[in-house]
């Protein structure tokens, strides 16, 4: 197995700690994790599966998680995508192919991502995913009684959602997966990001029956899983819908 290779990335006034496993070479692939106590630790042993398929994977902690500087606070949707974005530019090959995974919140930072690298996007792996509505990207989270708060808990908010958006428009792979027993992602919100992600792309779901919301601890602990949304995610699956 390759050695995991950990360093520290400076951007946004914030220092990001990160790791690396594998070698350029089939494509570079960014793990994200997604809110609360999300952290790159989980995504490790994904990572790795990736490195063993040729893979250069790359997984971060986001400003305010794991061991990054900064507060949760202070993070925003816009911020978790810079952040994203000078990661991958400043340590992925330019001309990799680009495979990225988010888990939950990171459902709208891939979406965000697939918008701006384009074609350059080979597959999207949208686990327990969330987004998010237009109004809320740029603001900072807060605390409970935060305005993002305020508007995330509106209902129907995310109906309007640049997430879905550039998600309809996607024409690489895309693979959905779906827990068992999600308590967090409402079942509308799914079936929304079902219905955009699979109008255009290579589209494949993946059902997690005794999984719940959180899969990147899923993941970890589940080889035969971690190697089928490995498989998943960088062949090219039968059109499902």
């Amino acid at each position: 197995m390759a050695e995991l290779s950990f360093f520290t990335h400076d951007t946004d006034g914030e220092r990001l700690d990160a790791v690396a496993v594998g070698a350029p070479g089939r494509a570079t692939v960014l793990l994200l994790h997604g809110a609360g106590n999300g952290s790159k630790e989980r995504l490790v042993p994904l990572a790795e599966e990736f490195a063993r398929q040729g893979c250069l994977a790359l997984a971060v902690d986001f400003s305010g998680h794991g061991e990054s500087s900064g507060t949760p606070a202070e993070l925003s949707l816009r911020r978790r995508f810079e952040q994203a974005v000078s990661v991958l530019d400043a340590h992925a090959p330019a001309d990799d192919p680009l495979v990225l995974v988010g888990f939950s919140m990171s459902g709208q930072t891939v979406a965000d991502l697939a918008g701006h690298y384009g074609r350059r996007v080979a597959a999207l792996g949208l686990c327990a995913p969330a987004v998010y509505a237009a109004e809320a990207w740029d603001l900072p989270f807060g605390t409970g009684d935060s305005r993002f708060s305020e508007v995330i808990r509106t209902p129907d908010t995310w109906r309007d959602s640049p997430a879905l958006s550039a998600l309809a428009s996607y024409e690489g792979r895309a693979v959905l997966v779906v827990p068992g027993d999600d308590t967090i992602i409402p079942p509308d919100v799914t079936r929304a990001v079902r219905d955009a992600v699979s109008a255009k792309a290579a589209y494949t779901r993946l059902e997690l029956p005794g999984a719940d919301h959180f899969l990147g601890l899923w993941y970890r602990d589940h080889a035969e899983d971690r190697r089928e949304l490995v498989a998943a995610l960088l062949e090219t699956p039968a059109r499902a819908k």
